[in-house]
């Protein structure tokens, strides 16, 4: 029992330990301030948002994360489909530890799985903005544009397949399609 507890401990320790700071977010479709107060309480429902500031005039949305606590890209593009809208652009502002990126390569940072898409080969440290490049996170022409950076089958699903399973990743392991 102790060891389970101190594993359990252990693991969400460093689950809480997420480096994103902020995260940006343009939608589409929205016409007048209606519409932005419509996202911005949606948003402000997130447990891990400390604050949020709205743009009318650029439809964007800052989300200021609070210290230790782990944000959801997914459940963030949910809220704004729920009020009646879709993400046009997301980039997550985070901090990055001496990691190694390589174009058309998977990293894991931070609890993330990221597949970096059209990026030279680098070593990221200190605060970056990376954007999400997956579908529903960009405009449908912009996915299908980005198609070509990849052959891997999970830019299509945005889930770790066959191709990814080689590398180690478990099948069904969300993966977040980015670029700097």
């Amino acid at each position: 029992m102790k060891k389970i507890f101190l594993i359990l401990t252990i693991f969400t320790a460093l689950s809480a330990s997420a480096q994103v700071s902020k995260i940006t977010l343009q939608a589409s479709g929205l016409t007048c301030s209606m519409c932005n107060n419509a996202i911005s309480k949606a948003l402000k429902t997130l447990p891990y948002a400390e604050s949020v500031k709205a743009d009318i005039k650029n439809a964007s949305f800052d989300i200021i994360v609070k210290p230790g606590s782990t944000p959801s890209f997914d459940e963030i593009k949910k809220k704004v489909e729920g009020a009646g809208f879709s993400v046009a652009s997301m980039k997550v502002t985070m901090k990055f530890n001496n990691a190694s990126i390589q174009n058309n390569e998977h990293i894991n940072a931070d609890g993330f799985t990221f597949h970096f898409l059209n990026v030279k080969d680098q070593l990221l440290n200190g605060e970056q903005t990376i954007q999400i490049l997956d579908k529903g996170f960009v405009p449908q022409k912009t996915f299908a544009k980005n198609a070509v950076y990849t052959k891997m089958e999970c830019y299509k699903t945005g889930v770790a397949g066959s191709c990814c399973t080689k590398g180690g990743l478990a099948a069904g392991t969300r993966i977040y399609h980015v670029t700097i």
